[in-house]
């Protein structure tokens, strides 16, 4: 490829933007991913998919999961954290926590585990079930179990449990009942974790999950009921089971600022605790720690204006600098970045299979017989006549036009042939005057509306419910990209469209440097050619709060370690669900519904509608097709 090409690929899809070294475009015009920036190693995605296609058999959609990638951005995380210590001389340590509930899923907590020893990094559970699987895992003595959420007593004693397997467990008190009811059970069991406050901050975060914070704040106590729970805890003589003051404004922060006020706030609190003579050393910052999702490095939406360095950098400077003021030792620091910890690590691949078209280049021409009404005659001149001069006005006539043919059509006036040519001229007159805009030095932004409109509609095997459902529940930006085909400068102005029967199953906005797009530049559909197509960033969130709508389910997953010169290797290789497991999520019992098609079959054969061979052959077919995947084939 040129360098014009690659720079126009770069402004189409800006992944040197949002990818953070993770993901480009190689010289063939394929997405490339690496274990890191500036890494040697890479895996060529359409390759890569290709291989699990055709040799592994594996159909699509598939997720790809970097575990390479999962490491990396821990690194990252513990290593600005490491930096700002030495470089503001902080008296505490860092430890990173990886909420569970941001990605449940073995493959991803495990690789995280790994790293134990060398940064401590430990879990965050917010659900019985959630502490129940983190209890059994390896971690370092060092690290801490946080326990989050709401909690009723079968809960405390799980966590009871914890301590007595050797757990650091530390359960975060979310209202006062929640402390009454820890100590009733660790007087009962004779043990008792460490205990956390999670005070409910006045300072507020920014972008879409801004009220998670502030008065009005699900979690969290007020300065009164902390001042409840150090009485009690004193009443009780277990003052020295306090070891840390949790708080969180919310995921996704957008502005540096946020950050800095609520660390002078949380820091102020935690001095004052530490200063009624409680032994609190531990300070958990929560989550916040944003995604640059659109790569405008802005206070927009899905987007952030700050570096994970600059993060770090001023939780541990106003974290000292408060400290310092009210002569209280610095407080060692937790974070539970999940956003930041695994978005980066999954591609979720999806094949085109269809594009629907709101205006087919393919239409018949248009002939025009002497007894067509006006409203077509006049539709046909705009068509034959449409230029560089007069196309704005053109297009103004054909608006106006359309809705005299519907009007004209309602009337009975013309019949159903006389408004299909109508339309077929209306769509051609849209089309002429888009390009004849696109191709001023000034486009008119009237335009941006005929372009929407006119946009393909390319039908994804995937369902956005399942896969990507914070796009569609509250507008995330995912950053979208063609696998393959980059190079090719035709291109169709597209939407998506999933398989699912539900009308809100399209995504019509993507990434922009400054802007929103409502269409997607992508290399034209052809029939018959494979179109890979990859949603970026999904590693976050998407997975465990996907839904099955439509009972599609989960979709296969493949494990991908990245070698040198290109080479890779499928580490595992995980089954998405088949027609059984979604019938079965549905409380449908697979071997009762085979019993009733069978049954139902064998009426037939006793009203002499069908042989016994045809009889057994329908229900032998019934029955394999339970282990038929739920996306299309």
């Amino acid at each position: 490829m040129n360098e014009e090409t690659i720079q126009r690929i770069h402004a189409t899809y800006g992944i040197e933007n949002w990818s953070a070294g993770y993901f480009d475009v190689n010289h063939q015009g394929n997405v490339i991913a690496r274990p890191s920036a500036n890494d040697p190693r890479f895996v060529d995605l359409k390759h890569l998919v290709d291989h699990l296609v055709r040799d592994k058999k594996v159909q699509l959609p598939v997720i790809l999961r970097f575990p390479q990638i999962l490491t990396n951005q821990l690194r990252i995380l513990t290593g600005a954290y490491s930096d700002a210590i030495q470089q503001f001389d902080y008296k505490g340590k860092h430890y990173p926590v990886f909420p569970m509930k941001v990605n449940p899923r073995r493959e991803v907590v495990e690789e995280f585990l790994k790293e134990s020893d060398r940064c401590r990094v430990g879990l965050e559970c917010g659900s019985k079930a959630e502490l129940y699987a983190a209890v059994a895992q390896d971690q370092t003595p060092d690290s801490l179990l946080i326990c989050n959420g709401f909690k009723d007593e079968a809960f405390c004693r799980l966590a009871s449990l914890a301590v007595q397997a050797g757990k650091r467990v530390v359960v975060v008190v979310e209202k006062l009942n929640e402390l009454k009811m820890l100590l009733r059970v660790a007087s009962d069991v004779g043990v008792c974790p460490f205990i956390g406050l999670r005070a409910k901050l006045y300072t507020r975060g920014s972008g879409k999950w801004a009220s998670s914070g502030g008065d009005s704040a699900k979690f969290g106590l007020t300065t009164s009921e902390i001042i409840q729970c150090v009485r009690l805890l004193r009443e009780h003589k277990m003052e020295e089971k306090l070891k840390l003051l949790h708080f969180h404004i919310g995921s996704q922060i957008t502005d540096i600022k946020r950050v800095k006020n609520a660390m002078k706030e949380a820091a102020r609190v935690y001095s004052k605790i530490h200063q009624l003579g409680l032994p609190v050393d531990f300070l958990d910052i929560g989550g916040g720690l944003g995604v640059d999702y659109d790569g405008s490095k802005t206070r927009f939406e899905s987007s952030m204006n700050y570096t994970v360095q600059e993060f770090a950098n001023d939780v541990v400077y106003t974290v000292q600098t408060v400290c310092d003021e009210e002569n209280v030792p610095h407080p060692n620091l937790v974070t539970e970045s999940g956003r930041m910890m695994t978005a980066y690590h999954t591609v979720l691949v999806v094949s085109i299979r269809e594009e629907i078209e709101t205006f087919a280049d393919d239409q018949p021409v248009v002939e025009i017989d002497a007894d067509d009404p006006q409203v077509i005659t006049e539709l046909k001149g705009l068509c034959d006549d449409i230029n560089g001069k007069n196309y704005f006005e053109y297009y103004h006539d054909a608006v106006e036009l359309k809705d005299e043919l519907h009007t004209q059509f309602n009337l009975g006036l013309i019949s159903l042939e006389d408004r299909a040519k109508g339309e077929v001229l209306y769509w051609e007159v849209c089309a002429l005057a888009l390009k004849e805009s696109e191709l001023s030095r000034t486009p008119n932004e009237e335009f941006e509306d005929v372009k929407r409109v006119l946009a393909a509609k390319y039908l994804c095997n995937f369902s956005l419910f399942r896969s990507a459902p914070d796009s569609w529940a509250i507008g995330q930006l995912f950053p979208i990209v063609p696998l393959h085909r980059l190079q090719e400068s035709k291109v169709d102005f597209a939407t998506l469209v999933d398989v699912t029967c539900d009308s809100d199953g399209k995504i019509d906005k993507f990434v922009d440097l400054k802007d929103v797009k409502e269409t997607l530049e992508l290399p034209e559909w052809k029939e018959n050619e494979e179109y890979y197509i990859g949603l970026f960033l999904v590693g976050a969130y998407q997975e465990v709060m996907g839904s099955f709508h439509n009972l599609f389910g989960l979709p296969n997953e493949a494990q991908i370690f990245m070698e040198s010169d290109g080479q890779f290797h499928v580490s595992k290789l995980v089954q998405g669900s088949r027609i059984h497991n979604m019938v079965a999520f549905a409380r449908y019992e697979t071997t009762q519904l085979q019993s009733a098609f069978a049954k139902r079959i064998q009426h037939l054969v006793a009203a002499g509608t069908c042989s016994e061979a045809k009889a057994k052959d329908l229900t032998d077919q019934y029955n394999a097709a339970a282990q038929w995947t739920t996306y299309l084939e």
